[in-house]
């Protein structure tokens, strides 16, 4: 059967490109400026992740998980980090040579696979990090990172004007990113969470024009590719593989036979086991698990104290606490920095309750938001397994951590745009809501840098005294110029995106209202 696809979604008019080309560009300045206000190893695990490229640029091995230890010249840059002013610090190679060897203390990152670390390490290479800095050499590792999730932007506005087919949703869509200050924090430190948060984005792309109607190979290869990069770089994109079979079984139901889409399905995911699965095939024949643990030296496992046991109420205070935090705003090496208990409690609320509320109704949307749900729905059932089994065995409740559900943040986005959507009755209700919306994602998101830039620099007085400045100026990784740069250009890119918003919507060269919402409640489109 003829599966190649006819596209009636609309055409992206030029005001959409230059405005979402805007937006990401702001986002891309968003992140460096966080690379540059929070201070170098004050991201989590960031010593490790650094430690851990680095020994890739030296040349040395992959070690088992468990057996890398962190280089001595590392711990030697944390220590000058905080006592020594930028303009004395060492280079790469005085640090190497001044205090040569390894440490006592494990780095755990070769639990996860090298890929990220590859990249990291062919960037320092190509800078010369010898000569660098060793602070600079942090920065340009994560500008790396920078470099992985600028498009993350683009992607959540594809995906939503795709799922929604409203440019204003779409543009309101990829404004979201900045609601969330942690993600800004972890795109723009030393680890292997940015890309994948990009390749987790890029399926759920493909998966969402695969949902409504792309059924052509090319986007099937596509998907079947970008699956296999992401979970080449870390466990934490595995459970996009049983979201991705949902997606391409379910893809084409009522045109596409069921036999043929489940050959469909087995040759996506073999796509995705070429490119990438040869790292947990490793794990299981060399370890005899998927994935080991290279963290357990740190919390072994131990009883609970004579009579103690497990509190199911403890676990699931400790981990809405945490993982509430560490998603929207808790900066810091050891998630010290926080914009807010209550804020992010009230933002959790809110964002689950419209979900959970409008996004499920019956519209045309609702097979696609079903099978959109299932990754961010994996994501919390393998954390979740995790932390309990941790709790269980170590009775340290481990393993929470927002950022473990930025994989899907794309699908979050998504879903989320469908069900607020539905909230207004009105266009004009339509339009202040996106506008609200967007300004308050903008808002929530300066707000937090704020915070950090005050908790780092200020003693916590407030983002800007003159005191900061002074300390930044001292030991900062650059001139306090490139930051008020930097910053000013956001300001200006996020300002020319969100005049944009309330604006009556255009397609092509004809100016038409916004898709009507309230239709979603009242028809369902055939075949889709």
């Amino acid at each position: 059967m003829h599966t190649e696809p006819v596209d009636v979604h609309p055409r992206v008019a030029v005001w959409e490109r230059v405005t979402i080309a805007i937006v990401t560009a702001a986002f891309a300045l968003w992140l460096v400026v966080w690379a540059l206000v929070v201070p170098v190893f004050q991201a989590p695990d960031e010593r490790a992740h650094v430690d851990a490229t680095v020994q890739v640029a030296l040349g040395n091995a992959w070690a088992p998980p468990g057996d890398l230890r962190i280089l001595n010249a590392v711990m030697v840059a944390q220590q000058q980090e905080a006592t020594q002013p930028a303009a004395s610090r060492s280079t790469v190679s005085e640090l190497l040579d001044k205090a040569p060897g390894t440490s006592e203390t494990v780095d755990q990152m070769t639990q996860h696979p090298p890929t990220a670390y590859l990249v990291g390490a062919a960037a320092l290479r190509l800078a010369h990090y010898g000569d660098l800095r060793w602070d600079r050499a942090v920065e340009v590792l994560r500008l790396v990172d920078v470099l992985w999730a600028t498009a993350l932007p683009l992607l959540a506005w594809a995906t939503v004007r795709r799922l929604t087919r409203s440019p204003r949703a779409a543009l309101v869509g990829a404004m979201a990113l900045f609601a969330t200050p942690q993600l800004a924090s972890i795109a723009s430190s030393v680890s292997n969470d940015a890309p994948v948060m990009l390749f987790g984005a890029v399926v759920t792309w493909l998966a969402t024009r695969m949902l409504t109607g792309d059924l052509r190979r090319r986007t099937l290869l596509g998907l079947g590719v970008a699956l296999g990069a992401l979970i080449w770089m870390k466990g934490t994109g595995l459970p996009a593989i049983p979201f991705v079979a949902v997606v391409v079984l379910v893809a084409g139901s009522g045109a596409v036979p069921f036999l043929r889409r489940v050959g469909r399905t087995v040759v996506t995911l073999g796509i995705a086991a070429l490119v990438g699965a040869w790292w947990w095939l490793h794990n299981l024949v060399t370890y005899h698990q998927l994935q080991p643990n290279g963290y357990e030296q740190y919390h072994p496992p131990m009883p609970f104290p004579p009579g103690e046991g497990p509190s199911l109420l403890r676990f699931l205070d400790v981990s809405w606490g945490t993982i509430t935090r560490t998603f929207w705003g808790s900066p810091g090496g050891s998630a010290q920095v926080t914009i807010g208990a209550v804020l992010t409690a009230v933002l959790t609320i809110v964002a689950l309750g419209v979900v959970l509320v409008w996004g499920f109704r019956r519209g045309p949307e609702r097979r696609a938001v079903v099978c959109l749900a299932v990754f961010p729905a994996l994501l919390v059932a393998g954390q979740t397994w995790t932390s309990a089994n941790a709790y269980l065995t170590t009775t340290f409740v481990s393993a929470t951590q927002g950022r473990y559900y930025f994989p899907a943040i794309v699908c979050l986005i998504a879903i989320s745009a469908v069900a607020w959507r539905r909230i207004p009755r009105t266009a004009g209700g339509r339009r202040v809501l996106a506008t609200v919306l967007a300004v308050g994602s903008v808002v929530i998101g300066w707000y937090g840098l704020a915070v950090v830039a005050s908790w780092f620099w200020n003693a916590a007085r407030g983002p800007v005294t003159a005191e900061g400045l002074t300390r930044f100026a001292t030991f900062g990784p650059g001139p306090v110029w490139s930051v008020t740069v930097l910053v000013v250009a956001t300001a200006v890119g996020l300002l020319v995106a969100l005049v944009q918003v309330p604006r009556r919507t255009q397609i092509g060269a004809d100016t038409v209202q916004e898709h009507d919402a309230d239709a979603d409640e009242r028809v369902e489109q055939p075949g889709r």
